[in-house]
């Protein structure tokens, strides 16, 4: 087929060429960078916590009776003994904060007490002898901390734990060529030393925020119970007995003692809930992403039939001539989709330029990665087979029309 005379009739039908190839390269730039901010969502979603979820849920816990620190750690330990008791429950452990929680302490950390040198920044853990097993964390190095090295400090008490079990990444940043066990660090930007008795598997810190990515894994348990106006009790609970343990659990506190509040809405979370709450504006940009894109490309669809449909219309007398001079039908089909197709290609690529544009701009502006050369190559083909598609239909009924056509004058 000769593309001359199609490059003749788009010139004739300019506007709608030009409307329409803008159409394709505007869809196609949103369409990519929609894709990509889904798949970063979701991976973000899909991060792994390191923690059994499956089995763990949390119970946040104010004191009615704040009147000092001490009646708070005997609470706090006369808890602890009565959740353990729980035939449901396999182990439970005092929190200031924990996984995908998206609040709690996080400080810098160094390898040597040198105030100039750069730190690294890391979510801190107050933990005790049971931490690890609640959490069903593993030790990839060293060992636990042992009831005799758990303490109790105020948020106003400097931060002086002479053990300190950190995690995998924390480990691996800090001391990339070395085993950290042993190693001295500091925490919270201070002087004393802490020294790491162990290391851990995976374990992420409490938020999930954008701006904690780079330390999304660091974390450091301290030996101690944090004794504030609010304490969590993380609870794992026996396999297959986890809406039990949640039952079972605050009526064990309140039959232990009255002088608490748990909110009754949402002072019982399992981490599936947990983990839904943390990444919930991910999942929402996700889907109106999704729907975005999906409006996009129907809108493109139906305004490529539309115009193709019309142009039908317009050239019926001229289709049957060619007919009449011995164009068959495959040949009318062909030159539909040819026309559809050199407006299409003109579309995507004026649409890849902006794709990219766009991306930059987001990386300047909000700190996104960069657009991968995959996902515009996918949106390319997409958007061309997509194109390809909705002319399709028009494109034969073109291919139906009559020799007889060339006579008629209306």
């Amino acid at each position: 087929m000769q593309i001359k005379p199609i490059l003749a009739a788009m010139r004739h039908h300019r506007a709608g060429t030009v409307l329409i190839a803008l159409q394709i390269a505007l869809t196609l730039a949103i369409v990519c960078n929609a894709l990509f901010i889904i798949q970063q969502r979701m991976a973000r979603v899909s991060r792994p916590s390191g923690v059994d979820e499956s089995n763990l849920f949390v119970i946040e816990n104010f004191w009615a009776d704040q009147s000092s620190p001490q009646r708070i750690d005997a609470q706090m330990r006369a808890d602890l003994l009565a959740l353990r008791q729980l035939g449901s429950v396999q182990d439970v452990a005092p929190a200031n904060s924990f996984p995908m929680h998206g609040s709690g302490w996080d400080n810098f950390v160094k390898t040597t007490p040198d105030p100039i040198r750069p730190t690294l920044d890391s979510a801190i853990y107050f933990s005790d002898d049971h931490t690890l097993a609640t959490l069903g964390v593993s030790l990839i190095g060293g060992r636990n901390f042992t009831s005799s090295e758990v303490g109790s400090q105020t948020p106003p008490d400097p931060m002086l734990a002479s053990e300190v079990i950190i995690s995998k990444a924390l480990a691996q940043t800090a001391f990339p060529h070395e085993s950290a066990l042993g190693k001295t660090i500091y925490v919270s930007g201070g002087n004393h030393p802490s020294t790491v008795i162990g290391v851990t598997n995976t374990l992420q810190a409490h938020t999930v925020a954008s701006w904690m990515n780079n330390y999304a894994y660091n974390a450091i348990l301290l030996p101690a119970r944090l004794l504030t106006d609010r304490t969590y009790y993380l609870v794992r609970s026996r396999p297959g007995q986890l809406a039990a343990a949640m039952h079972d659990a605050p009526r064990a506190l309140f039959a232990q003692s009255r002088m608490r509040i748990i909110n009754p809405k949402d002072g019982v979370m399992s981490f599936a809930q947990v983990r839904k709450a943390a990444y919930g504006r991910d999942l929402g940009m996700a889907i109106l992403m999704g729907i975005v894109s999906l409006v996009l490309l129907a809108i493109t669809a139906a305004g490529i039939v539309g115009l193709t449909s019309f142009w039908v219309g317009q050239r019926r007398k001229q289709i049957g001539i060619r007919r009449a001079l011995g164009a068959t039908r495959h040949d009318i089909l062909s030159y539909f989709l040819t026309e559809n197709l050199l407006i299409g290609i003109s579309g995507v690529v004026i649409g890849a330029v902006l794709a990219f544009a766009i991306n930059l701009w987001m990386v300047t502006q909000f700190e996104m990665a960069r657009l991968s050369l995959a996902y515009v190559s996918i949106g390319v083909i997409a958007l061309l087979l997509l194109g390809q598609g909705a002319v399709l239909a028009p494109a034969v009924r073109a291919s139906n029309v009559p020799p007889v056509e060339a006579t008629r004058s209306v």
